[in-house]
């Protein structure tokens, strides 16, 4: 009889240590929920849609998708319904202004994974199932602003323009410095191969508005832009650019099949090796990364193939600029390489650690280098530099 007993008693013993196990490590059935600001008419939001279906694909678990959710309460609903419908393990969100809504969710239901990208307050919010995600996009964009530079140079050496006269345009959406680092990187990646070039930069108040966004780069067009490249979501630039067969840079994704005639390359956050991440972690019951930043080594900073007309030459000089990003060489915010009223930065503090005052609170130069995604994977870079004009600057 006590066998028998000693028998029943191990046999419970191991089921429940496998129940336990299935708790806590076997996430077979793991579920991720999605909450996007547009759909797929947006180049943002299809590519970070894209991402999420490929790599949830690849680790075999559930995608659950929200898609046109504002910048408002709406995204903390959409979380609660993710998690007590759905009954999703992870929750991710893909724009700046979802940030607040989804702390308020993770708050609520703190056994629950919270990832967001773009935003800044997860590395002080003391929510450890919140977090921040973002990329060394000024990287790319450096590398696209380079193809710009030898587009330029080319107009030039075949009479197109005069080196005065390589002034490019920027449409951009709000005066953030994720905007900002972004337009500015561009600029300095054409700068390093056409030094005569500068640029002018119109703001649209909108993420995603396709007219404004076109109605931008006609304007800017209009005012002498030889180049037009963007930070806004829809197909406007490019397709203004299209119709007035002026070369264009775009972002998140290939406009060569619209704009075959002008389109030259695009930067983007590559969103797959950041998802797969996050849903190996929980699979294996280990924690994320408060504040993870993606790279070109690791293969979230990537480009498109090259349009068919870019300057020759062009795959060869961005070959030699990557390896230079990637072995230090090359650093985007080098000082030397930009001024700001004439002067030289020497030092600058930058808002790095969330408060409702913005206070620029750490110093971000370094042996006279800017380093940007250093001290958060956000972008903090919000510096006016030197050949760039900012037309508007109503938004942000």
């Amino acid at each position: 009889m006590k066998k028998i007993l000693a028998l029943v008693l191990a046999t419970l013993m191991a089921l429940s240590l496998v129940a336990c196990g299935n708790t806590a490590g076997d996430k077979s059935d793991l579920k991720v929920g999605f909450i996007f600001l547009h759909d797929e008419n947006s180049t943002y939001d299809k590519n970070f849609i894209d991402a999420a279906v490929e790599a949830c694909k690849n680790m075999g678990v559930t995608m659950v998708q929200k898609t046109q959710i504002p910048e408002s309460n709406a995204a903390y609903d959409a979380a609660v319904e993710l998690i007590e419908v759905e009954e999703c393990d992870i929750i991710f969100a893909d724009s700046f202004g979802h940030e607040s809504f989804l702390m308020k969710a993770a708050e609520k239901y703190p056994d629950v994974e919270f990832c967001h990208a773009t935003g800044t307050q997860a590395h002080t919010s003391e929510l450890k199932n919140f977090h921040n995600a973002f990329a060394s996009i000024y990287q790319g964009r450096y590398m696209a602003g380079v193809v710009a530079g030898m587009k330029l140079n080319e107009m030039i050496k075949n009479g197109k323009i005069t080196a005065d006269k390589a002034k490019m345009g920027y449409v951009g959406a709000f005066t953030f410095a994720e905007v900002m680092s972004g337009y500015t990187s561009f600029y300095l990646g054409a700068k390093s191969v056409c030094p005569t070039v500068t640029m002018d930069v119109k703001f649209t108040g909108s993420w995603y508005d396709e007219q404004l966004e076109k109605q931008a780069a006609q304007a800017l067009i209009d005012g002498g832009c030889v180049l037009i490249s963007q930070h806004a979501d829809s197909m406007g630039s490019p397709t203004a650019c299209e119709n007035a067969g002026v070369p264009n840079v775009s972002y998140n994704g290939s406009t060569a099949a619209a704009c075959p005639e002008t389109f030259l390359i695009s930067s983007r956050i590559n969103w797959v090796p950041y998802f797969e991440y996050m849903i190996t972690q929980v699979k294996s019951g280990k924690s994320i990364d408060v504040d993870w930043t993606g790279t070109l080594e690791n293969g979230a900073v990537a480009l498109t193939d090259l349009g068919k007309n870019v300057a020759n030459g062009t795959k060869e000089k961005l070959a030699e600029v990557e390896a230079g990003l990637k072995d230090g060489s090359i650093n985007v915010f080098d000082t030397k390489n930009f001024t700001v009223k004439g002067e030289t930065l020497t030092s600058y503090k930058a808002d790095v650690d969330f408060d409702a005052e913005y206070t620029k609170d750490t110093e971000v130069i370094e042996n006279g280098v800017f380093y940007e995604s250093k001290h958060r994977s956000g972008p903090y870079f919000d510096i006016e530099i030197d050949g760039i004009t900012l037309l508007d600057r109503n938004y942000g």
